[in-house]
């Protein structure tokens, strides 16, 4: 069942979190150096009975805020300003828009606000600072994509038994990518439990770098296979390839560098394989690698080479 997304504005988070506080901060902060509550609810734009509530410690506010030292600062300056009179209600804008933006810049805004929308955790989201950027965008389907695969194979009957030692991992790369930080998996893999599929946390790019090897081998050869998965070499599973017209690549296991032997083998075959396996060796456990265009590719050839285990 697909999650309800909570669309919250940053804009939100700073009426709603900053503004109450920075006001709360001003407010003790001109009374400290000697403005009455009726002087310093007019600098504020508020109610005498509000400046009350804030000078006595009431008025809420998030530490988070409260203890940055950017707002600290900000907010020093423009009690000083306000109460010597080298600064007026335009200049005192100015600063807190300023300050905004600051917090807005992987500061407490962006915290509170992926707390308020958990779809931006581990995006890098800078949508307050840079608008819409195609990179973000990118990188925020590869990651629904990786979600998507890790509870497409959750779903799948007796998943279990085709998890290794090891752990199962899903890994999807950018396009064109680099590295293994172009590459989002699950962090810490994906385990059985109980004869059920554990799914440790929302995935992450360069979160590992044994399926991105994987992945990025592969996209070498390809660049329209983008997405990878590990699980155990079982022989039924690779009968099973081959009875759906798939011919499984037999790879060496105890080998160097394991991204330019498969990038060796990929380029022998002519193509990528949809299922890559070896036999395991010494401290090295069997492992299969399931490849499609897209994570989700991968985890529904999985679970359709999986539907007919009757073990």
């Amino acid at each position: 069942m697909n999650q309800t997304m909570s669309l919250v504005l940053p804009s939100e988070i700073v009426v709603d979190r900053f503004l109450p506080t920075v006001r709360a901060m001003l407010a003790t902060r001109l009374a400290d150096r000697g403005l009455t509550q009726q002087e310093i609810a007019a600098e504020l734009g508020v109610t005498q009975a509000a400046v009350s509530k804030y000078v006595s410690g009431e008025g809420g506010g998030d530490d988070r805020f409260r203890d940055h030292p950017e707002t600290v600062a900000t907010v020093d300056r423009i009690a000083d300003g306000l109460a010597s009179g080298e600064m007026d209600g335009y200049d005192a804008l100015a600063e807190l828009l300023a300050l905004v933006r600051t917090l807005e810049d992987r500061g407490p805004v962006c915290e509170i606000h992926e707390e308020e929308m958990p779809e931006l955790r581990g995006l890098g989201c800078d949508l307050c600072v840079r608008g819409l950027d195609p990179d973000v965008r990118a990188e925020r389907d590869v990651l629904a994509n990786v979600r998507t695969a890790a509870r497409t194979l959750a779903s799948i009957p007796r998943m279990a038994d085709y998890v290794p030692n090891v752990g199962t991992n899903v890994g999807m790369a950018l396009p064109d990518p680099d590295d293994e930080t172009d590459v989002a998996a699950v962090p810490g893999r994906i385990y059985a439990m109980g004869g059920r599929i554990e799914i440790p946390a929302n995935p992450e790019f360069g979160a590992s770098k044994h399926v991105a090897t994987a992945v990025l081998a592969a996209n070498t050869v390809d660049p329209e296979v983008r997405g990878a998965i590990n699980v155990a070499t079982d022989d039924a599973l690779l009968d099973r390839a081959r009875e759906a017209g798939i011919d499984p690549l037999e790879f060496d296991a105890d080998y160097e560098d394991r991204g330019d032997h498969l990038r060796e083998r990929f380029a022998e075959r002519g193509t990528v394989p949809p299922v890559a396996y070896h036999r395991g060796a010494f401290g090295i456990e069997p492992a299969t690698y399931v490849f499609g265009g897209t994570a989700v590719e991968a985890a529904e050839l999985i679970e359709s080479l999986a539907a007919d285990d009757s073990r």
